[in-house]
């Protein structure tokens, strides 16, 4: 099942469809926050226009066309991995004041976790320019990498408390 529901301490239970995120204008490549590192950390729109703008001036390839950078985008939608901040999601549910914890619900097991970690957490949701199939819809990693090799897999509800 490719939905994931929002319910518990929120004013707005809300279901979610991961699918969708590819049209979404806060969605980043993957690999960019995979790659972080302790020095700095740069978004992989930032990244590319200054590898874009340094091949440009440094004369390797000519300036885009409006036809090409067309391609271009359509091109990173199709084989791109993308994955957007779980919070900008959670927000749209308004979590109430009081809410504190957030239970990640699998097909196996309840993990629960304070919400501002939840809240920073990072949703992997497209792979090659393909859905997650393979334990998905999503993958949750925790912004402190704590669960970098391991993520959250195969997930169902959020329930906030």
């Amino acid at each position: 099942m490719s939905i994931i529901q929002v319910k518990g301490n929120v004013t707005y239970p809300i279901t979610i469809d991961p699918s969708v995120w590819i049209f979404d204008d806060r969605k980043f490549p993957f690999d960019s926050w995979n790659k972080e590192t302790a020095t700095g950390y740069q978004t992989g729109e930032e990244q590319e226009t200054l590898d874009t703008e340094r091949l440009i001036r440094e004369g390797q390839i000519a300036p885009p066309t409006l036809k090409t950078e067309k391609r271009f985008e359509k091109e990173k939608l199709m084989n791109g991995s993308f994955a957007m901040k779980l919070g900008t999601v959670l927000k749209n549910a308004e979590p109430l004041e009081s809410a504190v914890q957030c239970v990640f619900i699998t097909n196996t097991e309840r993990i629960s976790v304070p919400l501002d970690k939840a809240l920073d957490s990072i949703v992997h949701f497209s792979e090659s320019g393909k859905p997650l199939q393979e334990d998905g819809p999503v993958h949750i990693y925790f912004a402190d990498h704590s669960n970098r090799e391991q993520p959250i897999t195969g997930l169902k509800e959020l329930e906030i408390i």
